[in-house]
């Protein structure tokens, strides 16, 4: 039998070979992806409400899931009408269980009747990450942002002192707002250095605000942000000093994405 020539069999391979990759880019199954199936999750009946696989932070009835920051004792705010309203002289609340990456849902109202003005007009925030009784952690600005003029990166949904919402979507004093983040905690390396930033996305009352921003640190008063390593933390209510009335809070929920 002749064997065909070393060359001749190259061009039967080539010619083979481009055979078989012109009938994958023109297969469209070739691109399909059947395997993992992603597990089924039931968005919320009515509008805002959470998904069948949600941890309810709070649903208007109690604070079970909550305690004070300052000592972990059960938390004390005035639970009311299905919300709750900030009681300043129990100081800051948080979830009792910790978490890392998760999305959450939350609503806010600022009271009709606020007075005050700047930082002093319906102050709250939310910490993403609370690593410490005092203030420390990752701050999301509360307040009332309606014509009222204030630094930018303290308005609200700011992080505060680090980034100022890419628009102002505040809604008037008395109006129930609302705020869905997506938190993607830091990641420490063993000797406590920053293998990964933090980031956060936030939509305010539906429209971006915070487009996947990568964080500095901590939130600080006075001074620079900076990070301190953790593993995993309680997210955090603040009840602010300020003279004007405190706000409430109402339909609380998280999905852990960890």
């Amino acid at each position: 039998m002749k064997r065909p020539k070393p060359a001749t069999l190259a061009l039967f391979t080539l010619a083979m070979v481009g055979s078989s990759c012109a009938s994958a880019q023109d297969d469209p199954k070739a691109t399909e992806q059947w395997a993992p199936v992603p597990k089924v999750v039931a968005p919320g009946v009515k509008e805002q409400a959470p998904p069948s696989d949600a941890i309810v932070l709070f649903d208007g009835r109690d604070l079970a899931g909550w305690e004070a920051s300052k000592d972990h004792s059960p938390a004390r705010w005035n639970v009311h009408d299905g919300v709750v309203t900030v009681d300043k002289t129990t100081g800051n609340i948080q979830t009792r269980q910790h978490f890392r990456d998760y999305q959450l849902h939350l609503e806010w109202q600022i009271p009709k009747d606020i007075t005050g003005e700047g930082q002093a007009r319906g102050n709250s925030g939310v910490f993403l990450a609370s690593t410490g009784p005092g203030d420390e952690g990752y701050e999301i600005q509360i307040m009332d942002s309606w014509e009222n003029k204030t630094y930018v990166n303290g308005q609200a949904a700011s992080v505060y002192k680090q980034a100022a919402p890419l628009v102002n979507a505040a809604r008037r004093p008395g109006e129930w707002q609302s705020y869905d983040i997506v938190w993607t905690a830091p990641v420490f390396a063993a000797d406590g250095s920053v293998k990964s930033p933090a980031y956060v996305t936030l939509f305010h009352n539906g429209v971006l605000v915070q487009n996947h921003t990568q964080l500095t640190g901590e939130t600080f008063y006075i001074g620079k942000p900076k990070y301190k390593p953790y593993s995993d933390a309680p997210i955090k209510l603040q009840a602010h000093g300020d003279h004007s009335q405190p706000i409430s809070f109402r339909n609380i929920w998280v999905r852990p994405l960890d």
